[in-house]
């Protein structure tokens, strides 16, 4: 498995990147005329090429997953099927063989596989392929469900879309009842695509605030924009994983590709989030090495107003602040008031300790510029 994995990122506060590509190969197989399986690893390697940090499929039989008169809640224009068990039905052909060799494509060029089971069974041949659980927002009132994985011991990133509060925390209590692995929740929105006033990047703070033990991260269903600002505006609202689907061609027709990232799009995001971690810098409450020249010339200092004569006691009327700040300064005015001149000091001298006769204690106690 791919040593750099999700959760092992998430610790080391790395942005990550997961591709969600799901079914989409069904569609680059048909465009392309090659197999599932050589689609499904032509977009691993896309997403690897891109930068991408892990992808995701999903695991399902349309049997365990949609009765037969389950209606959409697709876009209709974009995916034409109206009944979930025949959209299902058409990208359930994977079994454990199929995503074992998923799972060593992977391991092989390098990029973390991860894919969502919907039943017992996948949830269970899943478990030596992958470092990390995903459970789909679909599944978040599946208690049952829930704590089967759960106990299975293994990292858990859980999606919270369409849920509200009490169900959320149901859902994390079950997990954490029976598992002290990592725990993320992924804030997102059943709505595909998600238009962009819908999209409440703010429920990611929230999610912080009622959750401060958990990570935090976003599942994205908008469509791209152009400057890829409702990713970096998740980001920095405290997701450090984001998740969104893949494609190869967003005009192919289908539920998943026409709000999914392509290759160009992800470069484009972690380039994008790159200049946003660049510009973040540490935070640290002090000066910059780079700011050394300006502090010391920006700054000011104590000067003199007028001609001070040697033997002058200094009066406050005597002294003004100017740049730059490499003489007494300003702050210490009060500590050099009273004390006489060693010297001649013309008007609009910089004022130093060498010009005035200071006590000791001044010298003790100035701070430094």
């Amino acid at each position: 498995m791919n040593n750099s994995n999700i959760i092992d990122r998430i610790h080391r506060n790395e942005f990550t990147l997961i591709a969600e590509i799901g079914v989409n190969y069904y569609d680059v197989a048909a465009k392309l005329g090659i197999s599932l399986m050589e689609a499904a690893k032509f977009m691993i390697l896309s997403a690897k090429n891109a930068g991408i940090h892990a992808v995701k499929f999903q695991t399902y039989k349309a049997e365990t997953l949609a009765s037969r008169y389950s209606p959409s809640y697709w876009n209709t224009e974009e995916e034409p099927t109206r009944s979930q068990y025949e959209l299902f039905k058409k990208f359930d052909a994977f079994g454990e063989k199929e995503y074992r060799g998923l799972s060593t494509y992977c391991e092989r060029i390098n990029i973390e596989f991860c894919s969502t089971p919907f039943d017992f069974e996948s949830a269970d041949y899943l478990y030596d392929l992958m470092h990390v659980y995903k459970i789909s927002s679909s599944d978040i009132s599946n208690l049952p469900f829930i704590e089967y994985i759960a106990k299975k011991n293994k990292p858990i990133i859980l999606s919270v879309g369409a849920s509200n509060l009490d169900e959320i925390k149901e859902a994390v209590s079950v997990i954490q009842a029976n598992n002290k692995k990592e725990l993320v929740l992924m804030h997102c929105v059943l709505e595909y695509p998600t238009i962009y006033s819908h999209a409440n990047l703010l429920k990611i703070k929230s999610l912080q605030s009622e959750f401060p033990e958990l990570f935090i991260g976003y599942s994205d269903h908008t469509k791209p924009d152009k400057s890829f600002d409702v990713i970096k505006t998740a980001y920095l609202l405290g997701a450090t994983v984001v998740e969104k689907h893949f494609t190869l061609d967003k005009l192919l027709k289908g539920n998943d590709h026409y709000h999914a990232m392509d290759e160009n799009d992800a470069q484009n995001i972690l380039k994008a989030i790159d200049f946003v971690r660049l510009l973040e810098g540490s935070g640290e409450l002090q000066c910059l090495t780079s700011e050394f020249p300006a502090r010391a010339n920006a700054r000011r200092s104590i000067v003199a107003a007028m001609d001070i004569p040697k033997g002058v006691q200094l009066m406050r009327e005597m002294l003004t602040f100017k740049r730059p700040g490499n003489g007494i300064s300003p702050k210490d005015i009060d500590k050099i008031i009273g004390h006489k001149a060693n010297i001649n000091i013309v008007k609009d001298t910089i004022i130093v300790e060498d010009m005035i006769r200071l006590d000791l204690e001044f010298r003790e106690d100035k701070s430094d510029v």
